[in-house]
């Protein structure tokens, strides 16, 4: 057995972490944290999980990486638990970490998350990913394909594509190639790859050939994530978002048009600094306008360092409460949205924990036996505890 690696934050950590699995498949004694800094919780979330990997393993080696790792280095190792940091540039790079280089994956999910991107170029107030990623980084066609052949040859079902900032794909390559060029040369390249799946995205960067896939290509999955943030348009300006609100219900809507079985997710910042009664209402209404039904709320807390900290803050209480309230805004539209899944015909890909994903990303409560790794078709009767069964 290999090293522990405990993985916080986006998926693009998530792919990473799978990554350095097989990495570090030779170092037995070694945990490593793969943190996150996206929001003050994010960074006291990798404290405690530090802290619990500590406890739980006193004798072993403990490096942390990730974006924690860079834009709050000195606090974390001067934490007694840490042994060492390694950059998050170079966590996928052997001679960091000391070892040979790697094999072959080590899958522990029956998804495979390939980062085709990584760093972001934009300057979002809020945001201190930049500087815990650097400038945007692109993997090219040729790469991604041999990772997809990979992953294909592990029996892989569903390829997600993950990146810090996906939908910025290709911007530093020659020819700037788009998002769109890179899912048709995955699913022209490899016709047996039944599910292809994206990460979150920006929706002011969907380019054209990308549109026309989300519209009707079957084996990209009807999902759409937005890198939404807030539903107000003043509120978008102080936060230096590149998409206005009308432009986002635009962009559902005509995808839905071709594609009505699309499910809409987005991440939403409740409470940023300036937020008025009126923002926050077109905040919560926007869940509606759009359908959200996979909602990842983000209460709002001030990166030092960061343009937004410097702006006028709302108290924390007032925080609270309004995430709380779109956190019921996307429940209800969910529970609405699952309601109508009933009794629908869904092709299921099964996971270890004994439920699935539906092509939709609505979650489904499988049969006890049920091979993960296998695409399994269900007809659910009913909702059990927010799962389609």
């Amino acid at each position: 057995m290999g090293a522990e690696v405990i993985s916080l934050g986006c998926r693009l950590n998530l792919s990473e972490s799978e990554e350095l699995r097989g990495l570090l498949a030779s170092e037995p004694d070694l945990v490593v944290i793969n943190s996150c800094a996206v929001t003050a919780e994010a960074v006291r979330q990798t404290r405690q999980a530090i802290r619990r990997a500590r406890k739980a393993r006193p004798d072993a080696r403990l490096l942390v990486t990730g974006c924690a790792a860079e834009v709050e280095r000195a606090a974390l190792a001067a934490m007694p638990e840490v042994d060492g940091l390694i950059a998050n540039t170079a966590k996928l790079d052997p001679r960091a970490w000391n070892v040979p280089a790697a094999t072959a994956p080590v899958r522990q999910h029956t998804r495979a998350f390939i980062a085709v991107q990584n760093g972001c170029d934009h300057a979002c107030t809020f945001c201190v990913i930049p500087q815990g990623r650097g400038r945007s980084r692109s993997l090219p066609v040729n790469e991604v394909l041999r990772e997809v052949e990979r992953h294909l040859a592990l029996g892989v079902r569903e390829v997600v594509l993950t990146g810090v900032d996906l939908t910025s794909w290709g911007h530093d390559l020659p020819d700037a190639p788009q998002l769109g060029v890179l899912a048709g040369a995955i699913l022209a390249t490899f016709p047996d790859l039944m599910r292809l799946r994206l990460s979150s995205v920006d929706g002011a960067e969907i380019d054209p050939v990308l549109f026309e896939l989300l519209s009707g290509e079957a084996r990209l999955m009807p999902h759409l994530h937005l890198s939404l943030q807030h539903g107000h348009d003043l509120i978008l300006k102080r936060m230096k978002r590149r998409h206005s609100r009308a432009q986002a219900v635009e962009l559902v809507s005509g995808l839905r048009n071709q594609r009505p079985d699309l499910a809409v997710g987005a991440d939403l910042i409740a409470g940023f600094p300036t937020e008025d009664e009126v923002a926050h209402a077109a905040n919560l209404s926007i869940i509606a306008e759009l359908g959200v039904v996979h909602g990842h709320i983000f209460p709002y807390s001030a990166r030092p360092g960061t343009p937004a900290a410097r702006m006028p803050q709302l108290d924390v209480p007032t925080i609270k409460a309004r995430a709380a309230q779109l956190r019921a805004a996307v429940a209800e539209t969910r529970a609405r949205w699952l309601t109508g899944e009933v009794g629908k015909c869904l092709e299921v890909l099964a996971e270890r924990d004994g439920t699935g994903h539906a092509p939709n990303f609505a979650r489904v409560q499988l049969p006890p036996g049920t091979e993960a790794g296998k695409i399994v078709t269900v007809i659910p009767t009913r909702i059990v505890e927010g799962l389609l069964a």
